[in-house]
């Protein structure tokens, strides 16, 4: 149902910019989280930029190797309570009230920010405060993320609205990626990092009072005596028996070992190997975040999920080519234009990612599945941190940089060589969401005429890149050893 504000999204009362790239934006729950959300992550990039600099630089100075190592320890320590307890948070978020939940974690992230604050600008700060706090920061961001993405389901009024939604969120997380670190690189070159903890800790109250807000409409929650166990393992059991979901996560997986410990090692090229300071931190971490929100504002313009497998197949590719030229790269300013390609290239990834997932998902496993798709990056990035701030200890930053890029581009050939088949698989399930319209519509029709003998059956065939396959799909596909969720017999009936 539309809430007054549903004009938005209209051509005629919203312009252009709001019928192509802002139609989640007619929902008024999703306009607050929008708004509040986008506010707080410029807060959460200055605390990030700030965060990198206080352990790159204040705590270990003129002692790269030291540093480069401490970074991938911090970064471990922020991130691998996700590997532990994002599953769990998932099975949760399928039980549980999520904004409840989400309002929950983001008082304790603005908690953590404050006592970050609070020590650094008393100068009490050490690494082992810095270590706790991350592991304190990253265990809230372990429950906080699975139950955000789900949430996004219960935010958005029209199905229709979904895809548009998961592509704003990217849009806004990369806005603040654009902004934050600019602005978090001159104050921390100015007062220091503790200001910027500070205005984090503050920005927290935008997201947090959007929330409270929100009018939502109770969510059905299906009952269940299972232990939390079993459901987890009904979930993994579901996402690893299809395809599709699988490859999707073992791509994000490799990906975000191999090639996302660059973020933690951006000190060291900014003051080692380009020869700056704070401000050149944040430029490139701005850069970076410029073409992510191209990449975001592109699938954002995109009116359906079709024709994003191709775009998952090339985005690693895009990435691992960004981080060997990033690598190889001695120039300030060549760094800074190859930036928006790092940018471009993993958002691409995640935000196509997230999409498809969403897509086929039955909706009593999204929060695990979720859940999963949270693993598989904030899970899996504190062992690449690990690896990656190792590595960059004994044989430089550069070269550790490179081996991730060129493990990227070996993914992404990997995936492409498979998508033919992933095509098929997800084929059913667009039929049966109307992703496909002259397929739902030829299956309306002859759903008002007499059964035809299977014999008989022969589907249109339909990929993720929304193109005829030159191989019919037969009638019961997906059935067999492998079946597509949600298209045999379930207990809530068709979507």
């Amino acid at each position: 149902m539309a809430d007054g504000g549903s004009n938005l999204g209209s051509g005629a009362n919203g312009g252009w910019w709001a019928a192509t790239f802002g139609r989640a934006l007619r929902s008024r729950n999703y306009r607050l989280f929008f708004m509040g959300h986008g506010t707080s992550l410029i807060g959460t990039w200055m605390q990030r930029v700030a965060m990198l600099w206080l352990v790159g630089n204040d705590l270990f100075p003129g002692d790269p190797k030291r540093a480069a190592l401490w970074l991938g320890v911090v970064g471990f320590c922020g991130q691998i309570p996700a590997f532990f307890i994002t599953p769990l948070a998932g099975v949760m978020a399928d039980r549980i009230n999520r904004r409840h939940a989400i309002i929950l974690t983001q008082f304790l992230a603005m908690t953590q920010a404050t006592t970050l604050a609070a020590l650094t600008l008393s100068g009490l700060i050490n690494i082992y405060w810095v270590i706790g706090l991350a592991l304190f920061l990253g265990t809230t961001a372990a429950v906080d993320i699975p139950m955000r993405q789900s949430f996004v389901v219960e935010m958005v009024e029209r199905p229709e609205d979904l895809n548009n939604a998961i592509a704003l969120n990217s849009s806004v997380v990369n806005g603040g990626r654009l902004i934050g670190p600019s602005i978090g690189g001159v104050l921390t070159g100015l007062f220091g990092p503790g200001v910027c903890f500070l205005i984090n800790a503050a920005s927290y109250l935008a997201v947090i009072s959007a929330l409270l807000a929100m009018r939502m409409k109770p969510r059905p929650r299906q009952r269940t005596h299972k232990r939390i166990l079993h459901n987890l393992r009904e979930g993994f059991g579901y996402a690893y028996r299809f395809p599709p979901i699988r490859s999707i996560l073992m791509l994000m997986t490799l990906v975000s070992v191999a090639g996302m410990p660059y973020n933690v090692l951006m000190p060291i090229f900014a003051r080692d190997v380009l020869g700056g300071d704070s401000r050149t931190l944040g430029y490139l971490m701005a850069a970076i975040g410029v073409g992510a929100l191209s990449a975001a504002a592109y699938l954002a313009s995109r009116s359906t999920v079709r024709g994003l497998g191709r775009v998952i197949s090339m985005a690693p590719a895009i990435l691992g080519a960004g981080l060997i030229a990033f690598a190889i790269s001695r120039s300030f300013y060549v760094s800074l234009l190859l930036m928006p390609l790092l940018g471009c290239g993993q958002m691409l990834l995640m935000a196509s990612c997230n999409t498809v997932l969403q897509t086929i998902v039955d909706d009593d496993k999204r929060g695990r599945v979720m859940s999963f798709y949270s693993l598989s990056f904030m899970g899996m990035m504190p062992l690449g941190n690990l690896i990656g701030g190792t590595l960059g200890s004994q044989i430089g930053a550069p070269l550790t940089v490179a081996i991730g890029g060129t493990c990227c581009i070996a993914g992404s050939i990997l995936f492409a060589t498979r998508l033919p088949a992933l095509r098929r698989l997800v084929h059913p399930i667009y039929v049966r969401k109307g992703i496909i319209p002259e397929v739902a519509a030829g299956l309306q029709a002859a759903a008002e005429m007499p059964a035809v003998p299977r014999e008989t059956a022969a589907p249109a065939a339909a990929d993720l890149n929304g193109a005829a396959d030159p191989e019919l799909v037969p009638a019961d596909a997906g059935a067999g050893p492998v079946t597509a969720p949600g298209t045999g017999p379930s207990p809530r009936g068709p979507a």
